[in-house]
């Protein structure tokens, strides 16, 4: 649900980049929109056995209608409260649902519930690569 709309999701993906801030991204099902994609971004999740809890200080949001920047679109920051929670495990490799919410600084809503199909999560480590001189 993005500000009162319910979407399907096409894609769930859960990242973390290299100074440590995670979001989970949501590729949304709108027919009006190909690229409308949310993110619910936060620090210092904190996992507790088979859960991971995110808290989340803003919201990231693009669409067609967003600038691009390389070809891609440049997300909308939206300074945001709210909460993510994860129950399941990455090193297991079954996650059994997702449920976020989030408020912005606007007072639109946002809200995430997945619940898995069973189906093991797939992982793929990104690193940074060194760029070659020649």
């Amino acid at each position: 649900m993005v500000a009162g709309r319910y979407f399907a999701c096409r894609a769930v993906a859960f990242y973390q980049n290299e100074v440590g801030r995670a979001n989970f991204t949501i590729v949304l099902d709108d027919p009006t929109d190909s690229r409308h994609i949310i993110t619910f971004s936060g620090d210092n999740g904190r996992r507790l056995d088979d859960r991971y809890e995110l808290p989340i200080d803003r919201m990231l949001l693009k669409s067609k209608d967003r600038p691009k920047r390389d070809g891609l679109p440049v997300p909308l920051v939206e300074t945001s409260t709210g909460m993510c929670m994860q129950l399941g495990s990455f090193v297991s490799g079954q996650i059994s649902s997702i449920a976020c919410n989030a408020t912005d600084r606007n007072g639109r809503s946002y809200e995430l519930q997945f619940e898995s199909d069973g189906s093991p999560v797939r992982m793929w480590r990104v690193r940074p690569s060194r760029p070659t001189i020649k």
